[in-house]
């Protein structure tokens, strides 16, 4: 057994698809040109117009929360939360420290073959801070510089329990926690635009011992790649000091992707710092239990309920219903296809080992495919009628990847369609007979081998069009007559 036990809390933001920021105008949108989306109130410039709530982004938090498993807190309350740094134009920031959204929920993850709930401490709502670049690093910058673009775009806190064991199972959650938020269409969750930020917390404590170690915060995670390593890195440093006779110092470390190591920040904050009061200019507004129900409506089959369903009624095995469900766009496109072709372990082995593997190679997501699934249900089809062999569709797949074509035309214009004639079959099969004598006496005295050489200039003379199930049936029954 290990002598220590590693203990890990997520804290994750999440910017909203929202059109406008949380408390303004301005558009939200990722990319602009820096310092075009701002206004007095983002900048928090004197006489600017007062805080107005963006009611979008209340519906997405809610909805999230309750995705989540989480309590709904019955009143939407805002605080200052105050502290000084160059990209937060005000001072202080405007989040929900007294009041979160949710509270007390779990994210379920499957390991192992095991289901493992992940307690959510809370979620809440705030606006997000503007972007510093640093010239030369963030350790040694000679300058930096700020975006304010991303000031005030509504972003969502959420805040694990302490109940990740290791850097294997804060990459699944997180992966896990993406999927939910994606199905819920609340965020694109994309890590390397920042609209998904991720900081952890670490420590490391005596094997079967409950209270908590020093614990460490861990910075600039921005892919689940880097969430892996640099957890795993931190676990071993702290795993070192501890056994060298040292003491963990609670701070704020950064993860260097580039040396694959952490590096010291600053002094970790406690909450007491941030001197939090309600915000008198937003103030609070009652949730009322008609409009969480009305909210609660809108949420999607998840992927929790989707990956039993594939189970249940499609009789899947677990692996395929887990990565089928890993995206709501490829979990869509598998339903649709079986609108089409009802045959659901053989659309699933076509789109796992297939379509995800040209998709990989292509570097292009399910969505950016060219081959849809009505096309793919109708070439499937063919497959399941013996009019083309599985051989003969994947040359038909492949090219319905590169140009969207329908594959019935595919397969017209390629010369591709499969003899399942038994009388054509017959005719042809007697001719190779006849040719290759030696064969057929060769397999009646006992060499089995002479099969795959028949088989093989049937398939051969036939231009590898021949239907292989028939042609093996008519080719054993002449040979034993």
């Amino acid at each position: 057994m290990s002598e220590f036990e590693t203990v890990i809390g997520l804290e994750v933001h999440v910017e909203l698809l929202t059109k406008t920021k949380l408390f303004c105008g301005c558009s939200a949108a990722f990319g602009a040109e820096q310092n075009t989306q701002i206004c007095p109130v983002c900048l928090a410039l004197p006489g600017g117009a007062l805080p107005l709530l963006n009611k979008s982004a209340v519906e997405y938090t809610i909805k999230a929360a309750l995705a989540l498993n989480c309590k709904v807190a019955p009143q939407i309350a805002f605080d200052r939360k105050n502290y000084f740094y160059a990209d937060l134009p005000k001072g202080f920031q405007i989040s929900q420290f007294f009041y979160p959204m949710g509270t007390d929920g779990f994210v379920e993850l499957h390991i192992n073959g095991e289901t493992k709930n992940i307690g959510i401490r809370q979620l809440h709502l705030e606006e997000d801070t503007g972007k510093l670049s640093h010239i030369g690093g963030i350790i040694s910058s000679s300058h930096s510089r700020v975006d304010f673009n991303r000031a005030g775009v509504p972003l969502m806190e959420i805040v694990s329990a302490p109940d990740l064991r290791s850097a294997e199972e804060a990459r699944l959650f997180l992966q896990k926690l993406r999927t939910i938020l994606c199905y819920l269409g609340v965020s694109d969750c994309k890590m390397e635009e920042g609209s998904m930020r991720c900081d952890a917390n670490i420590s490391l404590r005596p094997a079967g011992r409950s209270e908590l170690g020093n614990k460490t915060e861990l910075k600039n995670m921005n892919s689940f790649r880097s969430v892996f390593r640099g957890i795993e890195y931190e676990v071993e440093r702290q795993r070192a000091v501890l056994l060298s006779g040292g003491s963990v110092i609670p701070e704020t470390r950064h993860w260097d992707e580039a040396k694959g190591l952490t590096r010291a920040m600053r002094s970790k904050f406690v909450s007491a710092d941030y001197r939090c009061f309600p915000d008198p200019n937003v103030p609070p507004y009652p949730a009322a239990q008609k409009w969480i129900e009305e909210i609660k409506n809108t949420i999607p089959e998840l992927p929790d309920a989707r990956y039993r369903r594939f189970i249940e009624e499609y009789s899947l095995p677990a692996y395929d219903a887990e990565v089928l469900t890993a995206s709501k766009e490829l979990a869509d496109f598998y339903d649709s296809v079986l609108s089409c072709y009802n045959e659901p372990k053989a659309v699933s082995n076509w789109i796992m080992s297939e379509l995800l593997g040209l998709l990989n190679e292509a570097g292009v997501e399910i969505g950016e495919s060219k081959i849809k699934p009505q096309p793919l249900g109708k070439l499937l089809q063919m497959v399941g009628e013996h009019k083309i062999s599985g051989k003969m569709a994947k040359i038909v797949f492949a090219e319905m990847f590169a140009t969207g074509a329908d594959p019935a035309l595919i397969i017209e214009k390629n010369g591709l369609c499969q003899i399942s004639d038994e009388d054509t079959l017959s005719q042809i099969i007697g001719t190779v007979l006849a040719n290759n004598p030696k064969s057929v006496e060769d397999y009646r005295s006992g060499k089995k081998k002479a099969l795959s050489f028949l088989m093989g200039q049937i398939m051969q003379e036939t231009k590898g069009q021949a239907n292989p199930q028939m042609v093996n049936a008519l080719l054993q029954n002449k040979l034993s007559s």
